[in-house]
């Protein structure tokens, strides 16, 4: 019976762990053809989606067209106004990572070049872009 129990056990951990973390592709634009990222996410003890973007081949941003001082994250709702996530830091090796949470279960995820870092809209060129659902 005891081993019964620990299977049933094994069996739903392995569930929600599997379904616990979900993964979506990020479409780079012309703009940085050779990018690639990713977003995954998974939910946090509160409810709240946390996500972490990893980004390679990420051109740094002052050698985009127009120029740029930095890459913004942005978060949509369906409906909703753009929201700022922060800055999105280029390594040397062309590698970026990026990680926040929010209370928001359905909606686009983009990267921009801008000016600063700050910016209240996007208004420069959109690098990356996903759909959560």
């Amino acid at each position: 019976m005891r081993k019964v129990y620990l299977i049933c056990l094994a069996l739903a951990l392995f569930c929600t762990i599997a379904e616990a973390a979900k993964k979506f592709p990020m479409t780079a634009s012309s703009v940085v053809p050779a990018a690639r990222g990713e977003v995954e996410i998974d939910k946090d003890k509160n409810g709240n989606i946390r996500l972490t973007m990893n980004v390679e081949h990420l051109a740094n941003p002052q050698n985009l067209t127009p120029s740029a001082a930095v890459y913004v994250v942005w978060l949509q709702e369906k409906g909703g106004n753009p929201q700022n996530q922060g800055q999105l830091k280029v390594d040397k090796n062309l590698k970026a990572r990026f990680e926040t949470v929010t209370p928001s279960q359905s909606f686009d995820l983009f990267v921009t070049g801008e000016r600063d870092s700050g910016a209240k809209v996007p208004s420069g060129p959109e690098v990356l872009r996903t759909a959560i659902q």
